[in-house]
């Protein structure tokens, strides 16, 4: 029984492993590959990341994130063969799709990964939110205390108001020149 239609071709498809295992699965895949001789029906294996800035000991860091934790794409043509090859590496619990037929991912949905997975300037993890009390730590109004007004994660900056000569100015500050009272 052929798990799905022959000649269907290529395409992307999801895996389900176990959280915390989409490496030693992409790398235990790439080695079953190997070993079984599947380079004409299995392409590639990804995990899906994105690059963020966070915080570590107050200086910004960068680090990858798992867009999909517990998913693996897998760009390969489904036959007999190539669908043991994948079910039975460790820590794949199946694919997506509906019974022992994958599902292939879509262009326009593989395109959406694609584009979070190639961004060149990495994201900010901010943990800053509108109303939350921050002193500033350095430039001119190192010192200072106010309240954050507005957040925008993609320039890794906030706004905070401070009290200048009685009046509540905003200032625009980066996400590393403040810290939460």
């Amino acid at each position: 029984m052929a798990k799905q239609a022959e000649n269907t071709g290529r395409h992307w498809y999801v895996l389900h492993t176990y959280s915390g295992y989409e490496h030693a699965v992409r790398e235990a895949l790439l080695q079953r590959i190997e070993s079984m001789s599947m380079q004409d029906y299995i392409f590639d294996v990804v995990v899906p990341e994105e690059t963020i800035i966070v915080m570590k000991k107050g200086k910004p860091k960068e680090e990858k994130k798992r867009l999909f934790p517990g998913y693996v794409l897998v760009d390969m043509m489904v036959n007999d063969e190539s669908w043991y090859v994948v079910r039975n590496t460790p820590n794949v619990t199946g694919f997506v799709g509906s019974g022992t037929i994958p599902v292939p991912v879509s262009a326009e949905e593989y395109k959406v990964v694609k584009k979070h997975m190639g961004e060149s300037e990495p994201k900010f993890k901010i943990a800053f939110q509108v109303n939350d009390d921050v002193t500033i730590l350095d430039g001119p109004f190192a010192t200072y205390e106010g309240s954050i007004s507005k957040v925008d994660e993609d320039k890794g900056k906030v706004t905070v108001l401070i009290n200048i000569f009685d009046r509540e100015t905003p200032i625009e500050l980066d996400f590393t020149q403040v810290k939460q009272k």
